[in-house]
């Protein structure tokens, strides 16, 4: 199968972006730091979206991280301090990290997301914006939120409770646990779970599935799902951003920075 990569030097080397026949490959590649998300990543991955939504070629989107330890572990926490410190800088971060999290979400053609190895924060809500997630059975899941102090924000709250329901959303945000994929499984945060060396083959078959049927009938049938996934008229939605920012705004958050910073457990106060 040719790959051709795409959007070289248009946008952050940490993101690869990449044709492989019927589908288009983004690839988060930041293996030291576990593939986490940085503010370049996620402002690349709408351009990314972009170019293979121009492109009638490709049918399906697969989303993945480079090396075998990582699917995405989370925000870019050394960038913490300099872009999620100060209301200015907290507004400004959200909304791209929020742009992009939407533009996947909102997507027109059907997306996978490959998971190996850590799934967590961040990187559970990338993949539960996509439409399938298929993870080998080393993988891990979680959202570790609570245990540093930060705002969650509130689509990604509806992706979690529309992934796997209210109780189950409850006990995954609010213990911070890890699960793993067989767990993830069973919680329904994943639709498949495969052996390590059977994933790519797994995913494959996905793609060449979903590159069979009719493109129409299949993006019609998943923007009618998305606004069933709607959040209702009643969801007070500035109400929510605010307690968002009140997190940032906390003792509690900088605590959990630096707590994560020196390897130890967080002490936090509730202020």
């Amino acid at each position: 199968m040719d790959t051709t990569r795409i959007l070289e030097g248009e946008i952050t080397d940490a993101l690869l972006v990449e044709k492989r026949g019927n589908a288009g490959w983004i690839t988060f590649n930041d293996p030291q730091r576990h593939n986490a998300v940085s503010f370049d990543m996620w402002a690349a991955v709408p351009k990314a979206l972009s170019a293979f939504a121009e492109d009638d070629d490709v049918r399906v989107v697969v989303l993945t991280g480079a090396g075998e330890r990582a699917f995405v572990s989370g925000a870019n926490i050394s960038q913490f301090d300099k872009l999620r410190s100060g209301e200015d800088a907290v507004t400004a971060y959200e909304q791209v990290a929020e742009a992009a999290q939407l533009a996947l979400y909102d997507y027109a053609k059907p997306t996978i997301a490959r998971i190996r190895g850590y799934c967590i924060g961040g990187g559970l809500n990338i993949a539960l914006c996509c439409d399938m997630r298929i993870a080998s059975d080393d993988s891990t899941f979680a959202i570790p939120a609570g245990r540093l102090g930060l705002g969650y924000r509130l689509t990604a709250i509806r992706n979690l409770v529309g992934a796997v329901g209210a109780a189950k959303a409850l006990e995954i945000f609010l213990t911070a646990a890890r699960y793993s994929a067989a767990q993830a499984q069973a919680l329904g945060l994943v639709n498949a779970v495969v052996d390590a060396v059977d994933l790519d083959a797994t995913v494959q078959t996905r793609v060449n599935q979903i590159a069979a049927n009719a493109p129409l009938t299949l993006q019609a049938g998943k923007r009618m799902i998305r606004q069933l996934q709607q959040l209702g008229p009643e969801v007070d939605v500035e109400a929510m951003k605010a307690l968002v920012m009140q997190c940032f705004a906390s003792d509690d958050y900088r605590e959990g920075k630096l707590a994560f910073a020196e390897k130890r457990q967080p002490v936090f106060k509730g202020r």
